[in-house]
């Protein structure tokens, strides 16, 4: 992608070397997915648009309002994305904990893309996780500071997926969608405003929907210097944040499978900065205690 575009395709690489570095990350904790099948796809999103995305026959329109002109390179990657939310679940059920590089594309719907997001990985996470047999109940806890509008379209028919956003109620879509619960919060969500719904609203679903698996979109678009978030969240803000969903999850014994969903600046340093918060409450929660 041109260095102009506004979603910025290096901070995936650039967050997985930051964490070799910091060692935050270690070779034996690593992962890495295979393409999900056009199956799995087909069980979540309209086989036609499946279709159509893979063979590079979408109209115009439609391919503009996922964000990304149409490659080969931009299947394989979509393909082996969504399949790594599926194997961050399954790894988080097998192990209490997982993280993904990437995921959390909340704007895909049934039969269209939206928002740089061409399927919906966490829907189709949760619903491989309850096929296996491994999950009755998956919580999709989502807080990116856009809502999640394409999990709230999916999950209507899936009851035992349970969508949660937590947004800015003047941030895209502008039309927003009904999840099972929606914490719209206003511009300029201060952190101690944030946090503090943070620790009401996780507890609450957890003891009303008792879920066996949560997954996590842990975007840092609500950073107050994100391009296209209007909360004023600071970088303090963000790690408590990851901090406390972990803490909840952990203190339930529920798994939890985080995907670092956006995050938009042109400072790719900082940017990466803000999604390494992910994983620095999770080896604090996690690897400093053995587990």
């Amino acid at each position: 992608m041109p260095r102009t575009h506004r979603f910025p395709t290096t901070k995936y690489q650039l967050l997985y070397e930051y964490a070799i570095e910091q060692q935050l990350l270690l070779g034996s904790s690593q992962h890495i997915p295979t393409p999900i099948s056009l199956e799995t796809l087909h069980t979540v999103h309209c086989p036609q648009y499946v279709d159509q995305f893979i063979n590079g026959k979408l109209e115009h329109k439609a391919q503009r309002r996922i964000g990304f002109p149409w490659s080969q390179h931009l299947v394989t990657r979509t393909l082996h994305a969504v399949n790594g939310t599926v194997l961050c679940s399954q790894l988080a059920l097998e192990y209490g904990f997982a993280v993904h590089l990437t995921g959390g594309y909340h704007h895909a719907h049934y039969d269209f893309g939206s928002g740089f997001c061409v399927f919906n990985d966490l829907v189709i996470a949760a619903k491989s996780a309850i096929d296996s047999g491994k999950a009755d109940n998956v919580l999709i806890f989502d807080c990116d500071v856009h809502q999640g509008d394409g999990t709230a379209t999916l999950t209507r028919q899936y009851p035992n997926i349970i969508s949660c956003s937590i947004h800015c109620a003047q941030n895209f879509p502008s039309r927003k969608q009904v999840s099972d619960h929606d914490i719209d919060l206003n511009n300029g969500c201060s952190d101690l405003e944030y946090i503090e719904h943070i620790q009401q609203i996780l507890p609450y679903l957890i003891r009303l929907h008792q879920p066996d698996l949560i997954i996590y979109d842990a975007g840092v678009d609500i950073h107050q210097d994100d391009d296209l978030g209007y909360f004023n969240i600071s970088d303090q803000g963000i790690l408590a944040r990851d901090t406390q969903v972990i803490s909840i999850a952990k203190s339930h014994n529920i798994p939890l499978a985080a995907v670092i969903g956006g995050g938009y600046s042109r400072n790719e340093a900082e940017l990466t900065h803000r999604h390494s918060q992910l994983l620095v409450a999770a080896n604090k929660l996690w690897l400093s205690k053995g587990n």
